[in-house]
């Protein structure tokens, strides 16, 4: 099992900044990815940024340029520092990890519990 705690949420304006982090625990496998997503009421949860265990990094169009997701191996840690926060950014943020076991041909997902962003035009 693996739990993830999200925080970091807040209310902001338009323009202002942000920064989400979430501490991973339990038993964590390699090589896995930690990444962000996010949800509104009757959408669907899309993903806004993920990072794998060498770096690489992926980012959704509509944040490319305003968020920076990044990554603590040592500390379990992943982090997604949201600048020129926009309206449309408005969402509860969820941590993911990801693991892809290749022997079982199965693949594990875990969330953290969600943090709220606002921002207000």
């Amino acid at each position: 099992q693996v739990q993830l705690v999200d925080s970091g949420g807040g209310l902001v304006q338009a323009g202002g900044s942000l920064r989400l982090s979430c501490e991973v625990s339990g038993t964590i496998s390699s090589p896995n990815a930690l990444g962000w997503y996010r949800q509104v009421p009757g959408k669907k949860r899309e993903l806004v940024a993920q990072i794998s265990s060498s770096g690489y990094e992926d980012y959704a169009d509509s944040v490319k340029g305003r968020f920076t997701i990044s990554r603590d191996n040592a500390k379990n840690t992943v982090t997604l520092q949201m600048n020129s926060l926009q309206p449309e950014d408005t969402a509860i943020y969820y941590c993911n990890y990801y693991y892809y076991n290749d022997f079982e041909d199965n693949e594990y997902n875990y969330w953290g519990q969600g943090t709220q962003v606002t921002v207000s035009s």
